[in-house]
């Protein structure tokens, strides 16, 4: 493809302190306090809860699931790191506050000084994007990893949008792609509430990657020429409730995997599918949340395929449980491990999850 013939070189010099060892000690849980945003009330005027990654961290840890001790520390993503995928221009773009307020749509940004902006707004999603670059390398090395944070489905190379202001998952991708050995072939599942039209805009001509998306067809972005990249479009009423929008998990997900084995799936597991979301417009109960996710991972891990998983959209105070839930429901159901392997050091890129047999019965805009 052009644009990578056109970085190739910039990507061999490129250095990052991304892709550093994590000690087996670790969980591959990554989250660090700075991706939480608070700044004199402004992170409330969007439906968004900006403080939602660390109350997850606070109910996991209030369970004894994880500690400061096992819990991955996410790295700000270096300007180097981003311009694998964002041109230069997008970037410099971000240096004007307007342009943040727009993509954040918190209106009062624009009349803030830009390094306050940089401060307090992008260098959180900056970490939650080193995070979710972090995660895709911890994915592939112990079969799954969770980014608290991350999934910003809506921003693509050139263009942010729906508080999405740097393409995650596309990083995450290309990162794979160029770093590990063995990673050719990746499955987006995005199951987030929106369409996931930054991705998609970014991967429209990459046969690499499969890309299957769930969404509510009336709501934001309705970006119909993003569309021509979803491999599996699987578009849902308002309304929609717990047994049908199961019942099309399971029947497109299998589908999806049964055309198509990645070597990694990358899941979106937005939370504003919940009943009552402001922004999502669908009717899914906590418990149909939780067994979404299950299906997910249970569908991978019948099949050896490690799980990037970050948690993207969600716009109730609830969420935040339902989230710490879910992750605790995994760890019941033998998806994921809940203690940490001793000792130091990181097992074989190659190595993946041991399959297993078995399967499972407003006018703002969102993430």
């Amino acid at each position: 493809m052009s644009h990578k013939e056109d970085n190739e070189e910039k990507r061999r010099c490129h250095r990052t302190d991304l892709y550093a060892s994590i000690p087996r000690t670790c969980l591959p849980i990554v989250y660090h306090p700075d991706y939480n945003i608070t700044f004199m009330g402004l992170e409330k005027l969007h439906p968004f809860d900006a403080g939602k990654w660390g109350k997850v961290i606070r109910f996991l840890k209030e369970e004894q699931f994880i500690n400061d001790g096992n819990l991955v520390e996410a790295r700000e993503a270096a300007e180097e790191d981003l311009l694998i995928v964002h041109t230069k221009r997008y970037l410099n773009r971000l240096k004007w506050s307007l342009v943040v307020a727009t993509i954040t749509e918190i209106p009062p940004l624009l009349f803030l000084p830009n390094f306050l902006v940089q401060r307090k707004v992008l260098r959180p999603l900056r970490t939650q994007t080193g995070g979710t670059i972090m995660a895709g390398k911890l994915a592939v090395e112990r079969g799954w990893a969770i980014n608290v944070g991350g999934g910003f489905h809506h921003c693509s190379s050139d263009r942010g949008g729906g508080f999405c202001a740097y393409a995650d998952i596309t990083l995450a991708i290309k990162f794979l792609f160029e770093r590990v050995e063995g990673i050719s072939r990746v499955t987006i599942i995005d199951l987030d509430a929106h369409q996931g039209n930054g991705h998609e805009r970014d991967f429209l001509d990459d046969r690499r990657v499969f890309i299957m998306d769930m969404y509510n067809r009336y709501i934001y972005p309705g970006d119909e020429y993003a569309k021509r990249a979803i491999k599996r479009k699987v578009e849902l009423d308002w309304g929609t409730e717990d047994s049908e929008y199961l019942q099309k998990v399971e029947l497109h997900m299998e589908g999806t995997l049964n055309e198509v084995l990645p070597d990694i799936i990358v899941y979106n597991a937005g939370t504003d599918i919940l009943d009552g979301d402001p922004l999502g417009g669908l009717s899914i109960s906590p418990q149909g949340i939780i067994k979404r996710d299950e299906l997910v991972f249970r569908a991978a891990k019948r099949r050896g395929i490690p799980v990037l998983m970050m948690t993207s959209g969600g716009y109730q105070k609830k969420t935040a449980r339902i989230i710490a839930d879910s992750i605790l429901n995994l760890h019941r159901q033998g998806l994921i491990e809940g203690n940490a392997a001793e000792g130091e050091g990181s097992t074989p890129l190659t190595t993946h999850m041991t399959p297993t047999s078995g399967s499972a019965g407003s006018t703002s805009t969102a993430v």
